[in-house]
């Protein structure tokens, strides 16, 4: 593969990053597209190891992205519907404040939505805080299994 091929598959890597943080973009879905398309023009043993590996750190994390934070909100008592009342109210949010406006809409509906369950000022700010929480280790988790991922494909592409 060219350096110029690899310096954008590499681009395409980092935006899948940010993806993963501002998810505007489908972060994982880059990541693995692009080290798909590295392994297939470059050919191989050591990229399709690297691309195996990759998917193996993407598919786990995937798995755990979505297993223990809601682990964690259930152990909180949130309900799965304060968190997609926050997930909609975060969209609306992203298009009045852009890309703020997500984390802040997010926010105020989980908020809004315990406060209607469970009618009390503090424990409603409690449970929105269980869920930010909840939902910031699994972008973690994600993020994580993201940056094993380009880190493999950074080792092959310099080491090779």
């Amino acid at each position: 593969m060219s350096p110029v091929a690899e310096v954008l598959v590499g681009l395409v890597i980092l935006v899948g990053l940010i993806g993963v943080v501002v998810p505007i973009l489908p972060g994982t879905l880059l990541v693995f597209a692009a080290i798909l398309v590295w392994a297939i023009m470059t050919g191989g043993a050591t990229a399709w190891t690297v691309f195996a590996l990759s998917t193996l750190a993407l598919v786990v994390t995937g798995i755990v992205k979505y297993t223990w934070p809601g682990k964690r909100m259930k152990s909180g008592g949130v309900p799965n519907l304060s968190v997609v009342v926050g997930g909609v109210v975060g969209i609306i949010g992203f298009f009045v404040i852009p890309v703020v406006g997500l984390f802040l809409g997010f926010i105020v509906g989980t908020y809004f939505a315990e406060l209607a369950r469970l009618r009390r000022y503090d424990i409603a700010w409690s449970s929105t805080l269980h869920a930010v929480k909840a939902v910031g280790l699994s972008m973690l988790v994600e993020l994580f299994g993201a940056l094993i991922a380009a880190g493999l494909w950074l080792g092959a592409v310099a080491f090779t």
